[in-house]
């Protein structure tokens, strides 16, 4: 295990849930963890194939949705029918501008908007857990994009 910090933290989840206890979540945790960027369960199961691991397409779907339930990842949706999965761990926190057209994903922190969420959450009688702030634009110049693709089968881009 890479992240031992991160495993105590999967294993006393799992632990409490009374899940079991396998070396194949920890290598998927850690598959997961490594991954630069965002990624979609069936792309980290390909990654972990063509390096030689026998983890199964299930126990990947499965590890990925305990590791967000334990907040060592985060399901994201960036308007195209996909989930994607990005880590927490060791991460500083941040918002994402996607292009519609291309798809890229751009990352950004921003202070001014981090006190949003929980101003809104007080003032409206809630309380805070997280938030997720997407911006959806397009590309201002898309020939001159790297990214673009004119005929609509853009790569997965993270």
């Amino acid at each position: 295990m890479k992240n031992k910090k991160a495993a105590e933290i999967l294993r006393q989840f799992l632990k409490k849930g009374q899940n079991r206890i396998t070396p194949e979540r920890f290598e998927v945790m850690d598959a997961a963890l490594d991954y630069e960027g965002h990624f979609g369960a069936d792309d980290l199961y390909v990654i972990m194939k063509n390096n030689s691991s026998r983890v199964s397409r299930a126990t990947v779907y499965k590890t990925l949705e305990l590791l967000v339930q334990c907040n060592l990842l985060c399901k994201r949706n960036f308007g195209d029918n996909m989930t994607h999965y990005e880590s927490l761990y060791r991460k500083q926190n941040h918002d994402h501008l996607i292009c519609m057209d291309c798809g890229r994903i751009v990352e950004f922190p921003s202070t001014s908007l981090e006190n949003i969420p929980s101003q809104l959450c007080n003032e409206l009688g809630f309380d805070f857990s997280s938030y997720s702030f997407n911006i959806f634009a397009r590309c201002k110049n898309p020939k001159k994009c790297k990214y673009f693709n004119p005929k609509g089968k853009n790569e997965k881009l993270s």
